[in-house]
Order: structure tokens, then C-alpha cells, then sequence
């Protein structure tokens, strides 16, 4: 059973209990836990041959409206989220330099059911447990001290903690790259982004802020198939990118999830009546 899939059902057993009204949130726990996985296979740093190590310290940005019902139960959640990704480390063999921790933050800036994903490495203070995964602890400060590292740059290593592994052998990633906002779900580094989508082979370019995709000779991609609806879902490319279902009539499928709402990133696979659509994106 997969990892997302085992977290999901720990979730659904709590449903009647704790996150009775997390479930009525716009973000469900569920895509916030296939974030962090992508988060981790982001920036896995392959130190030898035996070690690769993920980032261990997560922060989550929320709109206002899913950051006001969700924390509440942040500490639960935070739990639950870090256990899975240690779940997901094991089952793919990255190690930690510390604790896993994860935790909520408000955003201003996010619409109701967007999200990004902010992560770095942290060396522990204290000896770690066994495998290299430590148990999650109390939340780290948001937003570091002025001078400090922030997510998504080289941690600085406390006094007492354990030596750094050394430099990367030459073709090896760097220990972590700064990041723009959003790059957790999708975003580049570098120049502008293309984005475009595939269906059946043909390229379509996504050239303004929305797309939508239907059976209507109004839609913008004209998509025949008798499963999708006039206007069946629309693209968006903010940051990250999005797709959202449009009051279809069989609802969309991204990433083998069926969802109204979901963050895209490059390869994302969106599934509308019997058509699949592939998103991409590239630099420059």
C-alpha cells in the first residue's frame, strides 16, 4: 500500500473525531502530504552513494480562510504530516540531518484552496534516532532572525551538532538552492516559464493567466470526447499553478486523485472523461 494512500486512511479514522472540520477545509490534508513528497524528491541532495538527504523542516503557506480552519488542529496535522513523510524517506531511502517538523502559516497573498510549500535542511542539536529520522517537535520559528538562513538555503549548523556530511561528488546537487515563492509545487529558478499542455500527442501553448479546457467550441482547447463537459475545468498560472474543476459533470482526476482543486507541476497528468492531459513547463 502506498505511502499517501496509508496517510489518507489514518485520516479517514479520525474523520468522526479531531478533523471532523478539516475535511470541510478547501486544502485537504491529503494534497498538502503529496506536496511535501514532492518537496522531498525536489531537493534530495545524493551526498555518496548510500546517503541522499531530504529536507527535514517544513513550512506550508495557506490562504486565510484555510489557515484559520486548519489551525486548530495544526499540531495533530503537523504529526501526522511528519510521519508520513518519514514514511516516504524510508520507502525511498533519504535520510535527515534532523527532526522533522511541520508546520502552518498564514499567507495573505493565496486564494482559498492554494498553497505553498517551503522547506530546508536542518542539522539536529541532539542525537538523532536510528535511520536518521528523528521524531517531529515543537515548530521552528517561521521566519528566521535577521542574518540567519532562510527555507530553501544551506542550514547553519548549531553548536554541538553533528558535523555536516562533506561536499557532493562532482555532479552531485548542491545541499539546497534558494527559492522563489512557489517553487515547492512547481516553479522554476531561473528565466521566464512556458507552459503548455499535451493531449493525444497535439501541443497546446498556455499563453494567458487562464485556460479552459471543454467540449464547447467556446472552450479554449476544445477537447471532443462525450465524458467532458462544455466547460469542463480551467488552468491557472499563478504561482504555483493550478487547475480547477469547473462544476464538470464527472469531475477531474490529477495524479491519480480525483480532486475539484489541485497544484500542478511538470508531468502532472489531469484525467477528464477518457482524455489525459499532461501539463508541462520548462525555463526560458
Amino acid at each position: 500500500m502506498g505511502v499517501l494512500k496509508k496517510f489518507e486512511q489514518r485520516l479517514e479514522g479520525l474523520v468522526n473525531g479531531t478533523f471532523a472540520k478539516v475535511f470541510k477545509s478547501e486544502v485537504q490534508p491529503v494534497e498538502i502530504a503529496g506536496a511535501l513528497q514532492r518537496e522531498c524528491d525536489n531537493n534530495a541532495t545524493i551526498w555518496n552513494r548510500d546517503r541522499t538527504v531530504v529536507p527535514n523542516d517544513f513550512i506550508v503557506e495557506l490562504s486565510a480562510p484555510d489557515f484559520d480552519r486548519l489551525s486548530p488542529y495544526a499540531g495533530q496535522l503537523g504529526d501526522e504530516l511528519a510521519g508520513m513523510v518519514r514514511d516516504y524517506a524510508k520507502q525511498q531511502r533519504y535520510t535527515f540531518m534532523g527532526p522533522i517538523k511541520v508546520h502552518l502559516e498564514k499567507a495573505e497573498d493565496l486564494d482559498t484552496g492554494l498553497y505553498r510549500v517551503r522547506s530546508r535542511t536542518l542539522a539536529a542539536s541532539t542525537s538523532q534516532a536510528p535511520g536518521g529520522a528523528a521524531p517531529a517537535s515543537a515548530p521552528a520559528p517561521a521566519h528566521p532572525p535577521q542574518g540567519r538562513p532562510g527555507y530553501g538555503y544551506p542550514p547553519q549548523a548549531p553548536a554541538g551538532a553533528p558535523p555536516m556530511p562533506p561536499a557532493p561528488p562532482p555532479g552531485g546537487r548542491p545541499a539546497a538552492a534558494p527559492m522563489r515563492p512557489g517553487a515547492g509545487a512547481g516553479g522554476g529558478q531561473g528565466g521566464p516559464v512556458r507552459r503548455w499542455i499535451e493531449i493525444n500527442g497535439s501541443r497546446h501553448q498556455i499563453v494567458r493567466p487562464t485556460l479552459v479546457l471543454g467540449r464547447s467550441t467556446e472552450a479554449d482547447v476544445r477537447i471532443d470526447d462525450p465524458g467532458v463537459s462544455r466547460r469542463h475545468c480551467e488552468i491557472r498560472t499563478g504561482t504555483p499553478p493550478t487547475v480547477q474543476d469547473l462544476g464538470s459533470t464527472n469531475g477531474i482526476v490529477v495524479d491519480g486523485q480525483h480532486t475539484t482543486r489541485a497544484t500542478l507541476r511538470d508531468g502532472s497528468r489531469i484525467v477528464v472523461g477518457s482524455t489525459t492531459i499532461i501539463y508541462r513547463q520548462a525555463e526560458g
